[in-house]
């Protein structure tokens, strides 16, 4: 039909389409009416279709003008959106961010990241709160929002951060005293100490063999004389060997790498729950969010 249109001609003919008639298009785009028609003779000549009925009054557009109307609104938002991507990888970032992230996680990793992030763009003002439960995502409180497992809401955008495997630790101490359980079904006779968070279920571990691909594995039923909502008040509990406890390795690794905690049934896993920045759709231009979840990106990868 034609060799391609230029973007000055899908302007023009949404401004047609926005305006009305032809005058009220002429008084929009500085010209006269008669340059006007003249455009839109000459475009039509070129697609040969009419895209316009005129009348005195009105003008409407044909079928064959819709269709272009609809492309053209499209690929000028396209047009749009990609300038502001590239003006936005030129922008410094700057302004306020506001950040969610979980109590434990947030002070032990989020936290020192803000503080690094913040020396390198000092104009962003960077507000952290932490909290047991996640807000909803729909909720428009913060702008990124550190969550565990991918969120299944396609309104939102969520990058994937880090790794996380969730593994049962204990002390030395613990298992000298009551032994090393080397089945799931063995920690029905272990004190487990549990964590209330979210909606997870609460007194039962989901393992799975990490041999296999087997997806649902054994939910175990566990029980202890401690349980609490906070993650590091747990850590410390297993520290001081009151008993088994399942928590993400990011919160535990350097405790494993001292001894002071030994993994319990390694053979086994949990599921997944790696670690996601999720921030809202119309936020992915903005150079402060993209440079902070960036920024995230590369301070928890690990070679």
């Amino acid at each position: 039909m034609t060799d391609g249109f230029q973007p000055a001609e899908l302007s023009f003919m949404v401004t047609l389409a926005t305006a009305g008639s032809l005058s009220a298009a002429a008084r929009e785009l500085g010209i006269t009416t008669a340059a006007v028609s003249k455009r839109l003779a000459a475009l039509e000549a070129r697609v040969k279709v009419p895209l316009v009925n005129r009348s005195t009054r009105r003008m409407r557009l044909t079928p064959d003008g819709e269709v272009l109307l609809e492309h053209a609104r499209r690929i000028l938002a396209d047009i749009d959106a990609l300038g502001q991507l590239m003006a936005a990888g030129r922008e410094t970032p700057k302004g306020q961010l506001r950040v969610n992230a979980t109590l434990g996680f947030g002070r032990l990793h989020v936290a020192p990241a803000i503080s690094r992030y913040v020396l390198r763009y000092p104009e962003v003002d960077v507000q952290l709160q932490l909290s047991v439960d996640p807000p909803a995502l729909t909720d428009d409180v913060f702008d990124v929002c550190i969550r565990f497992g991918a969120p299944y809401d396609t309104r939102v955008i969520a990058r994937r951060l880090a790794s996380n495997r969730r593994l049962l630790c204990a002390a030395p101490a613990y298992l000298a005293r009551h032994g090393t359980p080397r089945t799931p079904a063995e920690l029905a006779r272990h004190n487990c100490i549990s964590i209330r968070q979210g909606d997870e279920a609460y007194g039962s571990w989901r393992l799975l063999e990490s041999d296999t691909g087997e997806r649902q594995g054994q939910a175990v039923k566990v029980r202890g004389n401690l349980t609490t909502n906070d993650g590091e008040i747990a850590v410390n509990w297993a520290l001081d060997g009151h008993g088994i406890l399942m928590r993400a390795e990011w919160d535990i690794e350097r405790y494993l790498k001292s001894g002071r905690l030994v993994e319990v049934l390694p053979d086994y896993r949990t599921p997944d729950a790696d670690i996601y920045a999720v921030y809202q759709q119309r936020h992915q231009l903005s150079a402060r969010i993209r440079s902070f979840v960036d920024f995230l990106a590369a301070t928890f990868a690990r070679g």
